[in-house]
């Protein structure tokens, strides 16, 4: 059996069919994760660019979770192919601000000219990919650039922010890189535990689990209000 096609049930709540309910749950519960992380990094008063980025990472990360619940599963009968592109626009953004975090909170430590470098090509990166998702509405460029800013941008820049610092902040924002990693091999290797919780909404909580590592670490950075 191709577990691959096993395809979660439909619902209907009040007469309103839902898709995939418990996958568009498990994206609510992302949302709620970044959200929350939001509003107490906001509420712990910090400052610096770093936990600005870090502060609409998941402010923003929180909006396309939302839309991917909403748009991408549960009302997506509803919707074509072309709404998918806000929830996947977001995530790409939000991906792009913890790149810019963590590029940011590694400056005082690097060349300035490289540092530049960095911060423009975040910007080249977002825009070639956004397109490039926009030509082929392929979701795979989501993941790409998902995987390029976590693994390639934000695990390498707080890697040697903690070599030069011993920063638990970065340590811990290391742990969380590889949790949301995790998350990305359930999601594209999936085995269906069940067919009301499939690698879907495991790789939906283990985002939920990193978000909240995300937050740690974001909160004991220890030089977040010079950078």
């Amino acid at each position: 059996m191709d577990v691959t096609k096993i395809s979660q049930p439909d619902i209907e709540i009040l007469g309103i069919r839902v898709m995939e309910p418990v996958t568009a749950f498990t994206d609510i519960i992302v949302a709620v994760a970044c959200f929350y992380a939001y509003w107490k990094l906001t509420k712990d008063g910090r400052s610096g660019k770093s936990i600005l980025y870090m502060r609409w990472y998941f402010f923003s990360m929180g909006l396309a979770t939302f839309f991917g619940g909403m748009i991408g599963h549960g009302f997506l009968y509803a919707f074509n192919d072309y709404w998918k592109l806000l929830g996947w626009y977001t995530s790409m953004i939000s991906v792009a601000l913890m790149e810019r975090s963590a590029i940011e909170y590694a400056k005082p430590f690097i060349k300035k000219n490289i540092g530049e470098f960095f911060l423009v090509l975040n910007v080249v990166e977002l825009i070639t990919l956004m397109v490039l998702t926009t030509i082929t509405l392929h979701f795979r460029i989501v993941e790409f650039h998902c995987v390029y800013g976590l693994m390639f941008v934000v695990f390498s820049f707080h890697l040697f922010t903690y070599q030069k610092t011993k920063d638990t902040g970065s340590k811990t924002i290391l742990y969380a890189v590889g949790v949301l990693v995790g998350a990305a091999f359930v999601f594209n290797y999936p085995v269906v535990i069940h067919t009301w919780f499939n690698h879907r909404d495991l790789a939906h909580i283990l985002m939920a689990i990193g978000t909240l590592v995300f937050l740690k670490g974001a909160q004991t950075l220890q030089q977040a209000q010079t950078t």
